[in-house]
């Protein structure tokens, strides 16, 4: 996954002598390394071949995915075109090979110097700085089969010790925006995740179309691609695909950073203010210091050490902010208020493609992260309201509030999900009757709210069960993942808990993907989300089998039912959304079902709270 993303960076539409690709493996794995190794002989093969034949996506596994799957494509018949796809296939196997081992043999290491940087004293969280140029762009032998020059590719894990806070994410990228400095020193960075890789060669060309314009190029900070994936399913079962998020801020002054897929100014990033008259130099090439490629190595080293950033600006006024889960926000909402504006650009073709979760825990999980680290920044002085007035446009400031309230807002929905069937236990009314003119106004609203998001989205070009998903997952995260972003903020306010980095896994089990293909929900976990959620489906659903024995009893009153409705609707619609909750509790018997322990607590917990409110 890693070395696709690297080699479809590789292979750009953009001159080699002025690309530089660096790998930050915050891992410090010697498998990732070899991985990279591997890369590095057989991008003198795929770059070529890329070029030559204007292949798109320039990530291999995805092109030979793609056209597996194109019968009549007259290439795939091709000598050429069966002769990199044998190379490829041999080193997915040897890179496999090293991963099942789990280590790399001595013959292998005795084909690059940079192996020896791992030692036995050594491991993830206590080892030093390794910077490893595979391939030289200045050197007049990086050349590709065709006598093509190379861009260059750096290998980066920074130095990691017990005793200092690496600060996650943010830590390592200002790790890489120094080292990077230090050896390409380019004027635009462009960031990606692992699993992010480039499906449009002319990416890095867009973005420096926003970013050299004559007009008004010159107060643009970065360009923001939006997040698409390659394998959401059809109706999109964990609503991964945010669609109509992020189109609404551009005229208002540009969109959030969100982590991946953007291309910076270095100097913006690095924390210059914006000034009228401005005007942004564009370096042709490098300015790399002189020396050989050891000496490069050596003095990039001191650049990712533990303690260089000791007395600096670095996480504060420089490079990505620390102390919040969602650095990437912070950072580009700083950028923001010093003046500078962004651009979200969703061309025709997709520029970065990557992987979504693909379990409903992993997605729950990740908005967690999200809406604590949005928690964060209202609570903190860098909000917007606070830190970007004067400095921001109105709507670009309630634009991010969209975001930053995501964790509050879970206790107005556990109101509604949790007071309306209680009482409806007992037959009293919260709404107003079918026929009082109040009722209007809810009618009003509960349509069109719906009908415009429905629209909204079918127009972004989804389908009506996607957008029925999309408002499951919606319930599910406000229930769960808010709530408890919201609780770990406050506690982390108090004292009570440090600052902790949830990882999205990026790796799936076959039978859980293989029910992620068939949009089936997966629930195979003990998680204490899992709980609320099936807590609340019990809930409702007593409630619901309660108005069906009260409609069939001989004290049934239609002025009653009159008076209910708006509830008995909510419940029911309930009920509905909650569907693959109650199929996974009581009728799978595969292994992404409801564990037992779970349901039998839900149940427990549903139960003893109808108990307390009914009377």
């Amino acid at each position: 996954m890693v070395i696709n993303t690297v080699l479809s960076l590789m292979a750009c539409n953009y001159p080699p002598e002025k690309l530089t690709v660096y790998l930050s493996d915050d891992g410090w794995s010697d498998l990732t390394f070899y991985a990279l190794l591997e890369a590095s002989h057989f991008s003198k093969h795929w770059i070529p071949f890329c070029k030559k034949f204007s292949i798109e996506p320039r990530s291999p596994a995805a092109y030979f995915s793609s056209i597996t799957n194109s019968v009549d494509d007259h290439l795939s018949k091709s000598k050429k075109f069966l002769s990199i796809k044998k190379l490829f296939e041999e080193m997915e196997h040897r890179i496999n090979t090293a991963m099942k081992l789990g280590r790399i043999s001595n013959e292998i290491k005795a084909q690059h110097k940079g192996f020896s940087e791992w030692d036995s004293g050594s491991s993830p969280r206590d080892h030093q700085t390794i910077v490893q140029i595979l391939i030289d762009g200045r050197d007049q032998e990086a050349i590709d089969i065709e006598g093509s020059q190379l861009p260059s590719l750096i290998y980066l894990s920074r130095e990691k010790r017990p005793e200092h806070h690496h600060n996650f994410k943010a830590g390592a990228m200002n790790s890489l925006i120094r080292v990077s400095a230090n050896i390409s020193n380019g004027s635009v960075i462009l960031n990606v995740d692992c699993d992010m890789y480039s499906n449009n060669s002319e990416s890095v060309r867009d973005a420096l179309c926003f970013l050299m314009d004559e007009k008004e190029g010159q107060e643009i900070a970065f360009v923001q691609y939006p997040q698409c994936f390659i394998n959401i399913t059809k109706n999109d079962i964990y609503a991964s695909s945010l669609r109509v998020e992020f189109p609404g801020l551009d005229g208002y002054g540009g969109p959030l950073y969100v982590g991946t897929g953007c291309f910076h100014r270095r100097e913006t990033l690095c924390g210059k203010k914006y000034m009228k008259g401005y005007k942004f130099e564009f370096i042709e090439g490098f300015k790399r210091k002189e020396g050989s490629v050891s000496e490069l190595e050596e003095s990039s080293k001191f650049l990712a050490n533990c303690v260089y950033e000791k007395g600096t600006q670095w996480g504060n006024e420089m490079g990505l902010k620390y102390g919040c889960a969602v650095e990437d926000v912070i950072t580009g909402l700083a950028i923001q208020c010093r003046g500078w504006k962004s651009v979200f650009f969703n061309p025709t073709r997709q520029g970065f493609m990557g992987l979504p979760p693909t379990t409903l825990s992993q997605t729950l999980v990740q908005h967690k992260r999200w809406a604590e680290g949005d928690l964060q920044i209202l609570l903190s002085k860098h909000g917007p309201l606070i830190h970007g007035f004067g400095k921001m446009k109105l709507g670009q400031q309630m634009g991010y509030h969209v975001y930053l309230l995501w964790a509050p807002s879970c206790f107005v929905f556990l109101y509604y999900l949790v007071v309306p069937p209680l009482y409806l236990l007992n037959g009293v009314s919260l709404f107003p009757k079918v026929s009082s003119p109040w009722f209007l106004p809810f009618a009003y609203v509960i349509v069109t709210v719906n009908y415009y998001s429905m629209v909204e989205f079918l127009q972004c070009g989804g389908t009506i069960l996607a957008w029925w998903n999309e408002q499951r997952i919606w319930l599910f995260k406000r229930t769960t993942s808010y709530l408890f972003g919201f609780i770990d903020t406050i506690f982390k306010l108090v004292g009570f808990s440090k600052s902790a980095f949830d990882i999205t896994v990026k790796v799936t089990e076959l039978d859980v993907s293989q029910r992620y293909e068939q949009e089936i929900m997966e629930f195979g976990s003990p998680s204490p989300m899992f709980t609320i959620l099936a807590t609340l489906a019990m809930l409702h659903i007593f409630s619901l089998i309660w108005v069906f024995k009260w409609l069939f009893s001989s004290s049934f009153k239609g002025l009653a039912l009159e008076a209910l409705f708006l509830q008995v609707v909510m419940v029911s619609v309930m009920v509905l959304i909650n569907l693959p909750v109650y199929h996974s509790m009581f009728f799978r018997k595969d292994k992404g079902r409801m564990p037992a322990s779970v349901t039998i607590k839900a149940t427990l917990f549903a139960l003893l709270l109808c108990a307390m409110f009914y009377y």
